[in-house]
């Protein structure tokens, strides 16, 4: 008399689900956990100092900041000359984003993109120097508009943060 085959299969695929459930267990708990940091830094530096030599307006990256303010991105977008854009991203001391933006095109679209539909709150004091406050459901901003260019510091640090970081900035040295 010939065996059925329909239970067996079934048996099998359970026991096989098994063994992969053991598995995947036993990776979860004794896999790699790594205590470094996932941020990884980089060097701007040098993208910088090119893109200033080719942009249409002085591009300002921060000078002096604390080692603790790592620097995660960077980007300079000239394909359009009228929308040149410069961008440097952060995490600060206290593990909050904030970013350098600048830009010549139109101010008002510049500031609802990249300050992600923040709302005008007042003016906060920079240096000296006064900059309009923008708070927003996932961003806070300050922006400073001069000859044509849009300069921003948002982020979701504090409003102390970001202007500690529009204070250290500075044109590329001129070679």
């Amino acid at each position: 008399m010939a065996k059925k085959r329909g239970f067996e299969t079934v048996r099998d695929m359970v026991l096989s689900l098994g063994v992969v459930g053991i598995v995947v267990v036993a990776l979860l708990i004794f896999g790699r956990h790594s205590e470094r940091d996932p941020v990884r830094p980089i060097d701007y530096s040098l993208q910088f100092q090119q893109a200033s030599q080719v942009a249409p307006y002085p591009l300002l990256a921060p000078q002096g900041l604390p080692d603790r303010w790592r620097p995660t991105s960077a980007d300079y977008d000239s394909r359009n000359p009228t929308r040149v854009t410069w961008h440097i991203g952060f995490i600060n001391p206290n593990e909050q984003y904030a970013a350098v933006e600048q830009g010549n095109g139109p101010a008002a679209a510049f500031v609802k993109d990249k300050g992600k539909n923040g709302k005008p709150v007042g003016v906060y004091d920079v240096a000296g120097v006064p900059w309009k406050s923008y708070d927003g459901p996932k961003y806070r901003s300050l922006v400073h508009e001069q000859g044509g260019v849009t300069t921003m510091v948002t982020g979701t640090a504090t409003f102390e943060d970001l202007a500690q970081l529009a204070a250290a900035l500075r044109p590329a040295a001129v070679r």
